[in-house]
């Protein structure tokens, strides 16, 4: 019993201090887009890709789920973006990010393989995807040894250098089956969601409180991995 409470106590204050280095590092996310000047040609390429589709009639939630598709940028640059530039309630700015930055996922899955084969016949694909796997390898190395559990936390880091494309590369160079990874994925883009929609309407205090709450979970499951192993050697 004493040990449980430990093991909770030290994966909350885990996910704590995860949750502290999130919500400084992506604060310019959620408060970036507020500070802008309407019109900015230094504004962000999300956000000026947002008045553009805007100008061209595409509905607003069509526009948050084409900005929350792309790489990099996927639902931590989208929320803030349906929030501060186009005045969508984040209730409904959520759902539509969420489906958008799955949206890649099944077809990443699917096609990684048959592309990455037929483009490592070329210099320049070789070269490519070599660069591409290598970077995925370095910054997923934590999680290969957990696979499905170590995937969703990674995924639900609102950084730049993670989320649900860097986390589908990592899912088929560690060969996680596909409906494990998509399940690990989907955990991880919601709860990026959450943490990111909490920065992006109550600062990074909010995400601070997100995090704790969303990360402390995944990181006290982990934490029973670890135990479980430690004890069977």
């Amino acid at each position: 019993m004493i040990s449980d409470r430990r093991q909770w106590r030290r994966a909350v204050l885990m996910g704590a201090a995860l949750a502290a280095v999130v919500a400084f590092a992506v604060e310019p996310y959620g408060s970036a887009a507020a500070d802008q000047p309407v019109e900015s040609r230094y504004e962000p390429l999300r956000e000026r890709m947002a008045r553009r589709l805007r100008a061209r009639g595409w509905s607003d939630n069509a526009i948050v789920a084409a900005i929350s598709t792309l790489p990099i940028v996927e639902l931590r640059g989208a929320i803030p973006v349906a929030v501060h530039v186009l005045d969508i309630p984040w209730w409904k700015a959520l759902p539509m990010a969420i489906a958008g930055n799955m949206l890649p996922v099944p077809f990443l899955l699917l096609l990684l393989g048959p592309l990455s084969r037929l483009a490592l016949r070329g210099r320049f694909g070789r070269h490519f995807f070599e660069w591409l796997f290598a970077r995925t390898r370095r910054k997923t190395a934590g999680i290969e040894k957990y696979e499905t559990l170590g995937l969703a936390i990674f995924v639900a880091i609102p950084l730049p250098a993670t989320g649900a494309w860097t986390g589908a590369i990592a899912a088929f160079l560690l060969g996680v089956r596909m409906h494990h990874a998509l399940w690990a994925i989907a955990l991880g883009v919601l709860a990026a969601g959450g943490i990111v929609t909490a920065l992006t309407i109550l600062g990074w205090w909010g995400a601070l409180i997100a995090g704790i709450a969303v990360l402390s979970p995944m990181i006290g499951g982990l934490v029973r991995v670890l135990r479980k192993e430690c004890v069977g050697e």
